[in-house]
């Protein structure tokens, strides 16, 4: 259906293109916010370029729907859809740290097909594919398999008192770099209680899921892509034995949350 390695390489030579701009590396990138909260820079525009040309070649049938592009309908009724993060993690990006991450992933039917990260900084390439496993750097993934929910590893700045029994660990800026985490047993659980966009979560979702993690939104229920609205509220990756307990833990700050949410465009 699609050439993997040139894909591969697509995604490879964005990645080359954003840390030929990124500040950790010794450069100088313009920067300015899209709305208060959400700083955007030239280097995620350069990649979501780069990125609408090359895949629009390599798949000319497929939508696109980025966080860099404004939106139009035209991608509802396509069968594929390419869903891209140019940059997710802009702000460890601008603050010249390693969290950040390209994220491409492919969709057909509400489904991620092919999820890629590369991580360039960390020296990082991410891949799921449907079915068939995930992989970073070339070397298998097997998720997180913890069966006691107390104690997990979380990937965050710090935890509310009532999780004061979950183990804080390292967290990336990028969501789909603490998603990969759970990928790679390097955490437990992750969980959002915010609105979210599908191109923030739909590749790591994938290569997660295809390492063993449970992947649903905060109310545990399955995530759907090429949405008309391409939102949802809360999103839970974790070991599977502990999705339940997760589920459980979350449902009465979830049910008060959502109502209340107001979405905010991701970094």
């Amino acid at each position: 259906m699609i050439d993997s390695q040139r894909l591969e390489a697509i995604v490879r030579e964005a990645g080359r293109i954003a840390h030929d701009l990124w500040p950790g590396a010794g450069n100088h990138v313009e920067s300015w916010e899209k709305h208060p909260g959400a700083p955007v820079s030239a280097a995620d525009l350069a990649v979501d370029t780069f990125l609408k040309r090359e895949l629009g070649a390599l798949l000319p049938a497929a939508g696109w729907l980025s966080e860099e592009t404004a939106d139009c309908g035209s991608r509802l009724p396509r069968d594929l859809v390419w869903l891209v993060d140019p940059i997710d993690g802009t702000r460890d990006f601008l603050r010249g740290r390693s969290g950040w991450a390209v994220s491409v992933a492919l969709v057909s039917a509400g489904r991620p097909l092919i999820g890629m990260l590369n991580a360039p900084a960390r020296g990082e390439e991410w891949l799921g594919i449907a079915g068939k496993g995930a992989w970073r750097n070339g070397a298998p993934l097997h998720a997180s398999r913890r069966a006691i929910f107390s104690g997990s590893r979380v990937p965050a700045d710090h935890l509310p008192r009532e999780d004061s029994d979950l183990t804080l660990v390292d967290k990336p800026n990028s969501i789909a770099l603490r998603i990969a985490m759970v990928a790679a047993d390097e955490a437990d659980l992750v969980a959002t209680l915010r609105w979210g966009y599908e191109w923030d979560i739909a590749a790591a979702t994938l290569i997660a899921r295809e390492a063993g993690a449970e992947v649903t939104d905060a109310f545990g229920d399955q995530l759907r892509y090429n949405k008309r609205d391409p939102r949802a509220f809360g999103l839970l990756v974790c070991a599977p034995q502990i999705h339940a307990d997760a589920v459980a833990r979350l449902a009465e700050r979830a049910a008060e949350l959502a109502p209340k949410a107001s979405p905010q465009n991701g970094g």
